[in-house]
């Protein structure tokens, strides 16, 4: 025999052939789901064992089935930079829970271009597409065109599509009413990314009413029901860094145009926000009042016990992987939507006099 060429793999024929037994029987004496006696088993088993044969393929099993058990989850951006978000690890470990013991797994996809091959190639049997997605039309349509069910997680209530949402106005809303309610008038806003060139800068009126990003928009238009005039400014991220460079531009002009409480969409991003209050000498809470959203836990970047609107992100999570479930059993299913709970943290107080 030619070593360098590679031994066939056994069959599930050569398992049968070698312990006498039909094809249908090895089969059955695998999968434990038929009549097979104790002794057909044991020498099914061990002529697999001889043969080094370790089961039917699973891919095949699959075809055969017209499933194969794996759901794939869409991050709008590389998964390196999603994980960084502990909103997207606590909902990706809910998912996993929602989806249950009789899931293959999941199947990670990266959406980083409005139409690329992951999504329009990718063997799922279904999809939930994570939230804060400037492609999510996109995205939803090219999964619609291969008949893939659809969960969207802050998403959009779309024809044929389940959502898993907050009351994200409703509780960008409550925030800034809590600041009215201190005193505050000039308020600014540092936003997630609001459409698909994730541009970071000053959020003119024209570009806000295009913004695809429905959790921004959202979340945006809570804030301004409060302050209809304030000043705004687009991230292309929801980390730290961005929120600092917004805040740098924000604060860094004379104190009597200065802001005096920032709304950040995000709680990384108000992290940022602290971080250049602290660079510019600016005193967080009796200059200026910091809000967050998500109410996430941040161990070791700030020293403030951060105000911010709570988000339930494991039980949102494990809805959307539920919703999966009961979308492939052919139950009927219909979108949900959570509130926030208010956090108040030492990051506001009044306006200084």
């Amino acid at each position: 025999m030619n070593e360098g060429r590679q031994a066939r793999r056994a069959t599930l024929a050569d398992v049968a052939a070698r312990a006498r037994v039909s094809r249908s029987t090895a089969s059955l004496a695998f999968s434990g789901a038929g009549p097979v006696s104790e002794e057909t088993r044991s020498r099914v088993l061990a002529a697999a064992a001889e043969l080094d044969y370790g089961g039917p393929d699973p891919r095949a099993r699959s075809l055969r089935q017209g499933r194969s058990g794996v759901v794939g989850v869409v991050f709008d951006e590389r998964l390196l930079q999603a994980f960084r978000d502990p909103v997207n690890i606590g909902t990706l470990d809910g998912i996993v829970e929602g989806l249950g013991v009789d899931s293959n797994g999941i199947l990670l996809l990266t959406e980083t271009g409005a139409t690329s091959e992951s999504v329009r190639s990718a063997v799922v049997d279904a999809a939930v597409i994570m939230g804060c997605s400037p492609h999510l039309g996109t995205i939803i349509e090219s999964l619609r065109r291969r008949g893939i069910p659809v969960v969207s997680i802050e998403g959009d209530e779309e024809d044929g599509v389940v959502d898993i949402g907050l009351d994200n106005a409703g509780a960008a809303e409550e925030l800034a009413r809590h600041l009215a309610e201190l005193g505050h008038r000039r308020v600014a806003t540092v936003t997630l990314a609001t459409d698909e060139k994730r541009a970071s800068g000053p959020l003119t009126p024209e570009a806000e009413t295009a913004i695809t990003t429905v959790v921004t928009g959202e979340r945006l238009a809570g804030m301004r029901r409060v302050f209809p005039d304030a000043e705004a400014y687009a991230c292309a991220d929801s980390f730290v860094e961005g929120g600092a460079a917004a805040a740098r531009v924000l604060l860094d002009v004379p104190a009597d145009r200065r802001p005096t409480a920032i709304m950040a969409q995000s709680d990384l991003l108000a992290v940022g926000v602290l971080q250049a209050a602290d660079e510019l000498g600016i005193a967080v809470p009796r200059e200026l009042s910091v809000t967050g959203f998500d109410g996430v836990r941040i161990d070791g970047l700030t020293r403030h016990d951060l105000t911010t609107m709570v988000q339930p992100v494991a039980e949102k999570g494990r809805a959307a992987g539920e919703t999966v479930v009961a979308l492939l059993a052919g139950d009927e299913v219909s979108s949900r939507r959570y509130p926030c709970v208010f956090h108040a943290g030492t990051t506001t107080a009044p306006p200084p006099v």
